[in-house]
């Protein structure tokens, strides 16, 4: 491949050689050449509209067993890994309960201290001093006692 330089100075200098005129006084220096130069490269357009691609035959039962060995290989890797996952959604699950349990151990400690309070001695008599609550005279104390031996309440008014 020629660069402009080259093919100009070419012309040049062959028109003079061939007029046989006497060298100009000013003549034209050649351009050095670059590498590579005289390599040309052809591109040919190529039209594959027309063409129609032909069937292989054993193609299909090879894209077939390809897709079946990449679904085996999918479902072991699953089964395989299956497992592990299981027991790491486990293990949060574990650790949520196990932090539930001392919340609720927590706070059924505060309510039994609340009944504790609630319960005492004290507060029933401040509750009875406060309703004015008496006791009963020991006539009015009714005492059930049944007559086969049960210990069952008798509703009965004397």
């Amino acid at each position: 491949m020629a660069t402009l330089a080259t093919v100009c100075g070419r012309f040049l200098i062959n028109d003079a050689a061939r007029s046989g005129a006497a060298p100009r006084a000013r003549a034209v220096a050649p351009v050095r050449a670059f590498a590579n130069e005289d390599i040309y490269f052809f591109v040919k357009r190529i039209d594959n509209s027309r063409l129609v691609r032909q069937a292989e035959p054993g193609s299909r039962g090879v894209c077939w067993k390809t897709i079946g060995s990449v679904a085996a290989a999918a479902l072991l890797l699953i089964g395989v890994l299956l497992p592990s996952a299981y027991g790491l959604l486990a293990g949060y699950q574990i650790q949520s309960l196990k932090s539930e349990a001392q919340r609720l151990a927590g706070e059924q400690s505060s309510l039994e201290l609340q009944e504790a309070k609630m319960l005492s001695p004290a507060r029933m008599e401040e509750l009875a001093r406060q309703q004015q609550f008496v006791d009963p005279e020991p006539q009015k104390v009714v005492y059930l006692d049944s007559k086969d031996g049960s210990s069952l309440a008798l509703n009965h008014r004397q």
